[in-house]
């Protein structure tokens, strides 16, 4: 073989390698042992790049909060690239959001957890005047403490997550909302302390858990863009979403609770809700 000829090949399996270069995505991991979202995010993200066709590289960086992320996201030497997160105006504002709904929408049909003993506490709430006798327990940086107050509700909060649930026992506040894709898995890690599921009452307000980038990583957003809309296109998504929630769903019988409807002040206009197939209505 000539030079020339072993000169052309090692230019083609550099272009090849480089065509096929990972792609790092390094994502927060929460500040909890025990992560409701992080099994189903990964395997999103995972089939996002796959219909993409990008080699992609997810890698878990320290834990910390949701706070802490979000400015951490907003630096030009941050450690990470992503992040999951519920969506507000301000957030928006400062990160760049895919608008793909990733829980459908689930994030906003909320189930309440009650402390040991108290598992019969919402059974005569009908109305949002009858949940205003009660006060609810949020993390501090959560967009739905700004949301259960402007509907006149009494929020807790707590600067960390896994405290909640001794609040909670502890009868510090009365109920801990919790997205009906989520609260299945946090009552099974702290069922000893004697927690229940509320059966009666299911709160409901528009909104949308994003996947959120930094402000300039274009890239990032249209790859995980695209390959979340063409597994939307050809049901990988829904396939994806049915495989991690409907029994879980399916359990906790959203059909025949009573249904409390919120405003959310804080949904920004882009929402797409008027794509019917990104969202779920039990």
């Amino acid at each position: 073989m000539t030079l020339l000829r072993l000169f052309a090949l090692l230019l083609a399996l550099i272009g090849s390698g480089f065509a096929h270069a990972a792609t790092t995505i390094r994502y927060p991991l929460l500040a909890t042992a025990n992560d409701p979202q992080q099994q189903y995010m990964l395997a999103l993200l995972r089939l996002a790049c796959q219909k993409t066709g990008a080699n992609c590289l997810l890698k878990p960086a320290r834990a910390m909060v949701q706070s802490r992320a979000i400015l951490l996201l907003q630096r030009p030497d941050s450690s990470i690239d992503l992040l999951w997160t519920m969506t507000s105006r301000e957030r928006e504002r400062q990160l760049l959001p895919v608008r793909i709904p990733l829980y459908k929408g689930l994030i906003g049909w909320r189930v309440a957890l009650l402390g040991e003993g108290r598992g019969e506490l919402l059974a005569d709430v009908r109305t949002v005047d009858d949940l205003r006798a009660y006060s609810a327990g949020q993390g501090h940086d959560w967009p739905d403490v700004n949301i259960l107050r402007a509907a006149g509700l009494t929020v807790i909060t707590s600067s960390d997550y896994e405290p909640l649930f001794t609040m909670l026992n502890q009868q510090r506040f009365d109920y801990f909302p919790r997205g009906v894709i989520e609260i299945e898995n946090e009552y099974l890690a702290h069922r000893n302390s004697g927690i229940n599921i509320d059966p009666y009452v299911l709160i409901h307000y528009p909104t949308a858990f994003y996947f959120f980038v930094a402000p300039g990583n274009k890239a990032l957003a249209r790859l995980l863009e695209t390959g979340l809309e063409r597994a939307i296109a050809d049901g990988s998504f829904d396939r994806l979403f049915r495989q991690f929630h409907a029994a879980a769903l399916k359990r906790l019988q959203l059909d025949k609770r009573v249904i409390i409807r919120l405003n959310n002040p804080l949904l920004p206009a882009e929402t797409p809700l008027q794509r019917k197939e990104l969202w779920y209505s039990p």
